[in-house]
């Protein structure tokens, strides 16, 4: 089975919009700054190191470039089976999925970097790699430190990040390397995250949530706070808002997604740290990074040069002689027709009969027959020529 991960903020570097920016993939640059009220545009291509490494700007852009990334290796036909993300990606996967429509994550990943800028701004911190040493070890640091300081992430064996004060992080780094630590690494980040530090942006974040629409992913999503799959949208408002002071269970979700069925893990978007991790954590699995046009034809090749279909995929996206795709005629969020509020599956379409609109671009069936399933859901964003629904013809 095929997982999908998306990386959270500091993946990002300067230029990493350039691969894409001829690609069909780079409209929904232009569509985020449009939503966002911000060029982001610019901050892909042209931004240095410092700028990008403010929070407003490095959560934005790794969650653009990570969708930008998901679509482009959509249009070849792959698709996961799970999906999980790190920190800030938690918001890309419920996209991806479909829990939150295009427009939406833009606004909350917007309104989550500016309320964690605000709350760092208000209380400074920093955060730390203890690296070689047993998450229990790590946390007995922390609690030695007898300071402002916490485990914020466990993000594979040996590779714990803790945050807190300047002063907290200092004295845990040190009761660390008492306890064997082989390595402490000062982490170039803006703030404490994933502590107690991140409370005024968790009660910042908690109202842009409820504010937003969140449905039912379509498959699920395993959640940082708890390392288990979720798919029902009535979880996921507290389990975002909890996220931002709680620490990052990511060996925990890959160890849950493994024991699940997984063996192969793919990260789109910037860099490749997660990649790293799914190695340490699971070294039988397959590991792709997938950050410019190009890993696109190596993951084909991981793949064995095809999309691999999963368990209970309908036969109609092999596209045999009886069977048809209606795709969008336009770039935009996809609302279907009253009639096909439903699944739609079962019901006859004719030549011509409203499916539902991208926009204000009506989308109309071609073809007579009937309907074996909508691959767009409500309120999803969706590219040109993007598969809508299928049907049976004969």
């Amino acid at each position: 089975m095929l997982a999908f991960t998306f990386p959270g903020q500091g993946s990002q570097k300067p230029g990493m919009g350039a691969p894409w920016r001829e690609q069909p993939s780079w409209e929904l640059v232009g569509e985020a700054s449009e939503v966002a009220e911000r060029d982001i545009a610019r901050l892909l291509l042209d931004a240095d190191a410092d700028e990008l490494r403010q929070t407003r700007n490095a959560q934005l852009v790794t969650f653009v470039t990570s969708l930008v990334v998901l679509d482009a290796v959509e249009r070849v036909g792959i698709a996961p089976g799970t999906v999980a993300g790190h920190s800030l990606g938690e918001y890309t996967a419920l996209t991806a999925t479909g829990a939150l429509s295009f427009d939406d994550g833009v606004r909350l990943v917007a309104a989550r970097s500016e309320a964690m800028q605000r709350a760092a701004d208000a209380r400074p911190g920093t955060m730390a790699a203890i690296l070689g040493l047993a998450d229990d070890d790590a946390d007995a640091a922390c609690r030695r430190a007898d300071g402002d300081v916490w485990v914020a992430n466990f993000n594979a064996p040996g590779q714990v990040v803790i945050a807190g004060s300047e002063e907290g992080v200092a004295a845990a780094s040190g009761a660390a390397r008492e306890l064997g630590a082989k390595r402490v690494m000062p982490l170039q980040v803006g703030g404490a995250f994933h502590t107690q530090f991140m409370a005024p942006a968790r009660d910042e974040l908690r109202k842009a949530v409820e504010a937003a629409t969140i449905r039912d992913p379509e498959i699920a999503v395993l959640a940082n706070i708890d390392a288990r799959p979720h798919q029902l949208a009535s979880e996921w408002t507290s389990l975002l808002s909890a996220q931002l002071c709680s620490p990052v269970r990511w060996r925990q979700t890959v160890q849950r997604m493994v024991a699940d069925g997984v063996d192969t893990f793919v990260e789109l978007g910037p860099g490749g740290i997660l990649t790293g991790m799914a190695k340490r954590i699971a070294p039988d699995a397959r590991g792709v990074a997938v950050g410019t046009p190009d890993d696109i034809d190596r993951l084909l090749e991981v793949l064995g040069g095809e999309p691999p279909i999963l368990p209970g995929q309908p036969d109609g996206e092999h596209l045999f002689m009886t069977e048809r795709m209606v795709v969008s005629p336009a770039a935009g969020v996809f609302t279907p027709d009253a009639r096909w509020a439903g699944s739609g599956s079962g019901a006859r379409v004719e030549v011509g009969e409203l499916l539902g609109t991208v926009g204000a671009v009506e989308v109309r069936s071609l073809f007579a027959g009937v309907v074996q399933g909508f691959i767009a859901v409500d309120g999803e964003r969706v590219t040109s020529s993007q598969p809508i629904a299928w049907l049976r013809t004969a």
